[in-house]
């Protein structure tokens, strides 16, 4: 990449990391102005807002990779899973420019450059659920694709503070359905083993 395009893209995220952060318009258009680039030169470089977004939130979606192995290691398969989405949940719940990405993201048919911006994200919740495939303790058959949509309703929960904890049983309620012959994919997670990575 030429230098000019590696000092545009670096404007470009720091300017959508500015204008995510707080409340308003939060378009691409001013996003881009923000940066000032043109829109075209936004679009080249992030041709959809999820790729962007996505970027922007790297070094959540690093720290969410690398806590896999060490639930894993600490915890049962579908406790490891639990812990992990209550981290991904907690995570929507405080940056919906995030959440509303992945669950668009899940819902949709995303392009190449947004699923290679989420592959590392994807990968890790696969590593969880594979994990919890080969211990028989997730329906045959489930994806990480499958989760991240099946979690899209429980960040509008979360997006309201005063009830985390609803948010929480609504997590249980789902993972009664993704786990169902596991009785402890809904027990509460060790406090210890929570922000263990």
């Amino acid at each position: 990449m030429r230098s000019d395009a590696r000092s545009n893209r670096q404007r470009i995220l720091e300017a959508a990391a500015e204008v995510l952060a707080v409340p308003g318009d939060t378009s691409l258009k001013s996003i881009a102005r923000r940066a000032g680039v043109g829109q075209g030169t936004l679009y080249r470089h992030f041709p959809t807002r999820e790729s962007l977004v996505l970027e922007v939130y790297w070094e959540d979606v690093e720290a969410l990779v690398d806590a896999v192995p060490g639930l894993l290691a600490a915890l049962c398969p579908s406790l490891a899973l639990r812990a992990w989405l209550e981290r991904l949940l907690t995570l929507g719940r405080y940056e919906p420019e995030f959440a509303d990405a992945l669950a668009g993201m899940a819902a949709g048919v995303p392009t190449e450059q947004c699923r290679q911006a989420c592959r590392p994200l994807l990968d890790a919740l696969t590593a969880l659920v594979d994990a919890n495939e080969k211990a028989g303790t997730i329906a045959p058959g489930t994806t990480a694709d499958d989760v991240l949509l099946l979690l899209g309703p429980l960040w509008r929960v979360g997006a309201q503070e005063t009830r985390p904890a609803r948010s929480g049983r609504l997590l249980d309620v789902l993972l009664r359905g993704l786990c169902p012959s596991d009785a402890t994919s809904a027990a509460p997670v060790p406090e210890g083993a929570r922000h263990r990575a």
